[in-house]
């Protein structure tokens, strides 16, 4: 799963300041695969869209979509939503399987 975490402007560093407080847990859960946090780069590549300094993104890989939903369940997660909603402006989620 690809989720972008949008924040208010100049909010970015503070979530993810909160996203490494919160990882351990994540990586805890039954059926955790990958649980990562990614920034936009400036590159030279002609089709990088443009660059978001209020967005970060997590790469999340979980073992099935009810472990997934688990997780987004869990209490943790929900603290972690009610910290963040003063940073938060939106989320969007991408749940991908690999291509056959």
């Amino acid at each position: 799963m690809l989720a972008a975490l949008s924040t208010v402007p100049g909010k970015r560093d503070e979530l993810i300041a909160a996203f490494k407080e919160l990882a351990p847990k994540v990586h805890a859960e039954q059926g955790c695969i990958e649980y990562a946090t990614a920034v936009d780069i400036e590159t030279s590549l002609g089709a990088q869209e443009p660059l978001r300094p209020d967005v970060l993104m997590v790469v999340e890989k979980w073992e099935s979509i009810a472990a997934l939903e688990a997780h987004l369940a869990a209490p943790h997660m929900e603290e972690f939503r009610n910290a963040m909603s003063e940073v938060l402006t939106g989320i969007s989620l991408q749940v991908l399987q690999p291509a056959e």
